[in-house]
């Protein structure tokens, strides 16, 4: 089984078309949203889909709390799991077609141990096009998963090694550099999709400045970039 760990933040427009891409989605898994103090309708919109007789996954769907901050949420989650696979996913992005019924299908095979999937924007500005491309082969390159690519790993190996660590930022980083040492994740395709509402809010090329920050960072070991570098948008 696959538990589905999903931490939210005010996420109200982004949350209900996730949600009912991901209750679509055949196979056996279980939600677990980790909410990080919302004061939007994130929790009542959970709540309703919970009471309705529309969607049979959703007796598997549990709503949890936690200090704000994705890693302090997404450890919570994952002490909750059942699941043999942990899969965390971005409340704004959306799984391929039959990503969970493929993952139940990979459980018995004790090589994979952990992965991700491609990642692209969703629209069709070719600036976002080109971001998702340079993101993809430097995923490909250095088996580092972003956040925002439905990063999965066997719960036993994520309990290994300690879950995400306890930082505000990058935190999905600091992970996989753990994780590489352990297994060479498995980067599937078709790729996840990410709503770009953010990426164009904050701006295209302000955002790909930023995104190509971070991988500099990340590539040759610059110092920890400011935490209002990754300040909110919704």
């Amino acid at each position: 089984m696959i538990s589905v760990v999903m931490p939210v933040y005010n996420e109200e427009k982004a949350l209900p078309h996730t949600l009912a891409a991901l209750f679509a989605q055949p196979g056996e898994y279980e939600v677990i949203l980790v909410d990080g103090g919302s004061t939007d309708q994130t929790c009542s919109i959970v709540a309703g889909l919970a009471l309705s007789p529309r969607h049979s996954a959703l007796s598997t769907v549990r709503l949890l709390t936690a200090s704000k901050g994705r890693a302090s949420q997404m450890n919570a989650g994952a002490k909750q799991a059942q699941g043999e696979w942990l899969l965390f996913l971005h409340a704004d992005t959306v799984l391929p077609v039959g990503a969970l019924q493929r993952l139940n299908e990979m459980e018995t095979d004790q090589a994979i141990q952990a992965g991700g999937f491609m990642h692209r924007f969703s629209g069709e500005d070719w600036r976002l096009r080109l971001i998702s491309f340079l993101d993809n082969f430097r995923c490909v390159r250095s088996r580092i998963i972003y956040g925002d690519q439905a990063l999965f790993a066997r719960r036993s190996l994520f309990e290994e090694l300690g879950g995400f660590p306890d930082q505000p930022i990058l935190e999905d980083v600091a992970f996989c550099e753990r994780l590489i040492k352990k297994t060479s994740p498995l980067i599937l395709s078709p790729p996840v999709v990410t709503d770009a509402r953010k990426f164009l809010k904050m701006g295209v090329f302000r955002s790909f400045l930023r995104v190509l920050l971070i991988i500099l960072h990340v590539e040759y070991r610059l110092p920890v970039l400011p935490r209002a570098f990754f300040q909110d948008v919704r």
